[in-house]
């Protein structure tokens, strides 16, 4: 039977989140679970990232972003969801998430309705503490996206989330010297590391639905 989306949105809501139990089916082999002591304890920098539905052609969908090549960013060239690093502007996470959606792929801030935050992820390589919002939009967007940032923008059918393989596929990274991580294909592109792990979350948290 078809979900309206109304009550997918209040299913997604409501259901049971997976936490690091969800995150770490596509976690990089280190990866471990930390306490909040010991994340604290390496001075983090703070960050918070979307998630963004929307319906296309009557099947809901969420934008990842191809970054763009930049020699001073770890994350230069990999698929990531829109979001940033948190400014003193922001009232909280919730807010850097929608101001960096709407700096990376130019969806109004005032259209984002946010539904709820997931887990957040801590990430070694970066220092990065990162919260993670799962928000939705009533109409289908106009993407204009960011140039200095952002090269290329992927629209993923959440069927493709609702069905990320289980175990995953591996690949080794370029210039790791043999370094494995878990990924997720897209139509050529791979998704892994952080992104990965949010979106192995969300996989969860439909089917608690």
């Amino acid at each position: 039977m078809k979900i309206s989306a109304e009550i997918l949105l209040q299913q997604l809501q409501e259901a049971e989140l997976g936490g690091f139990d969800a995150q770490k089916i596509y976690a990089p082999p280190y990866r471990s679970l930390l306490s909040d002591e010991e994340i604290l304890a390496r001075n983090p920098k703070y960050a918070a990232v979307n998630i963004l539905l929307y319906l296309k052609n009557g099947k809901w969908h969420l934008p990842l972003i191809h970054r763009t090549h930049n020699e001073n960013d770890r994350h230069s060239g990999q698929i990531s969801l829109p979001g940033g690093k948190k400014d003193d502007t922001d009232e909280d996470f919730s807010d850097t998430a929608i101001r960096e959606t709407w700096e990376e792929i130019g969806v109004e801030k005032t259209d984002i309705k946010i539904l709820r935050e997931l887990s957040p992820i801590y990430i070694p390589p970066s220092n990065f503490f990162v919260y993670a919002f799962l928000s939705y939009l009533e109409e289908t967007p106009v993407f204009k996206f960011q140039e200095t940032e952002v090269q290329e923008i992927l629209e993923i059918p959440l069927s493709v989330i609702q069905n990320m393989p289980n175990p995953p596929e591996i690949m080794e990274l370029p210039k790791s010297k043999g370094y494995q991580v878990p990924y997720l294909d897209f139509n050529q592109h791979k998704i892994w590391g952080a992104t990965s792990m949010i979106l192995s979350e969300l996989n969860q948290l439909l089917k608690n639905v």
